[in-house]
């Protein structure tokens, strides 16, 4: 695949940096640091604009903090700024990153996302007998810069461009050269990037047809029990060898038995909820009834927070559970 140049002199278009301030505003517009950046927003933009193509951006500034949903993991939010130069280099180079994809790779993609990922795992689940389900140990943790930095080599010309991934790369490390920041778009981008040549060599030389990933959650499907177990053995060889890596222990077993995968089990004709789904449901039902009680929350703010929440349920076969949890906390705010 021929290598994309030219790439800069879009992202630094006026009306790019506008849209990719707009975006990395969204959800938090009423934020301190957001209103002060849009404040003096085409000065802050020129600045961003001139940096880029001095290409001495300024990277690294991070909050760090730790979320506890699914599990503990710390995530590093940058400063706006390069939030909105994230935005501008992603607004450009999405197309590029995405053409590298495979169809069944979901995770930051237009069109795709987790809800995808699941009916397609639904499907390949109906059509086979077994499941394997990999995925990678500490894996924004194991993204090692050098590989990464080889990978970007391969789809990028630019030195320029090049340059600011590297400087964005090498803001952060949990280990000498390796790691990137949960939270960060760009790490996204990377991270999903990392595992697209581990996909073409699953499809095109292990030549299994029923294959799903979504960020490092991978499944592959098979009729035959022993092609998995030997597929399997050339995966850890290839993320070992070439992306320096390893698997957690993986999961193998029949498709009626119902595969875990994005907090659903997935079954060959329905999905329902894992229990830490259920679980993770009502602590958050319960908190958004305190904090509304309390009035911490308005009935606006609740509704914002529990309509995703009830949205995911509804995806699962979990209309009597979800109907309990409601009438629960009906009877308890009564």
């Amino acid at each position: 695949m021929k290598r994309a140049n030219g790439l800069l002199v879009q992202i630094i278009e006026p009306d790019n940096l506008r849209l990719a301030a707009w975006k990395a505003a969204k959800g938090k517009r009423y934020a301190q640091a957001v209103l002060a950046y849009h404040a003096n927003l085409e000065t802050n933009l020129m600045l961003l604009r001139g940096q880029i193509i001095s290409g001495q951006v300024e990277v690294g500034d991070y909050n760090y903090f730790k979320v506890y949903e699914p599990k503990e993991r710390q995530i590093c939010a940058s400063a706006f700024s390069e939030q909105v130069l994230h935005h501008a280099l992603m607004n450009v180079c999405h197309d590029r990153f995405d053409r590298a994809q495979i169809h069944d790779s979901y995770a930051s993609r237009k069109g795709k996302g987790n809800y995808a990922a699941l009916q397609r795992a639904k499907h390949f689940s109906h059509r086979h007998t077994w499941f394997l389900k990999l995925d990678v140990r500490k894996f924004f943790e194991s993204v090692h810069h050098d590989v990464i930095r080889q990978q970007l080599a391969r789809l990028f010309k630019e030195q320029g461009l090049l340059e600011i991934f590297d400087a964005v790369l090498g803001s952060y490390e949990v280990q000498p050269n390796r790691g990137v920041p949960i939270g960060n778009l760009t790490s996204q981008y990377f991270a999903n990037h990392y595992l697209a040549g581990l996909d073409h060599f699953v499809k095109e030389e292990l030549r299994i047809k029923a294959y799903v990933r979504y960020m490092d959650d991978m499944v592959l499907w098979h009729r035959d029990k022993a092609v998995l177990k030997a597929v399997l053995r050339e995966i850890e060889d290839y993320l070992q060898t070439r992306l320096r890596c390893e698997l957690k222990p993986p999961l193998m077993n029949r498709c009626e038995r119902g595969l875990p995968f994005l907090g659903y089990r997935v079954f060959p004709h329905h999905l329902r909820l894992l229990q830490k789904s259920k679980v993770r449901f009502i602590r958050k039902m319960k908190r958004i009834e305190k904090n509304y009680r309390s009035g911490a929350w308005s009935e606006e703010a609740c509704a914002r927070h529990a309509w995703p929440l009830v949205a995911f349920t509804e995806h699962a076969d979990a209309k009597v559970f979800r109907k309990e949890v409601l009438l629960s906390l009906q009877g308890q705010s009564s």
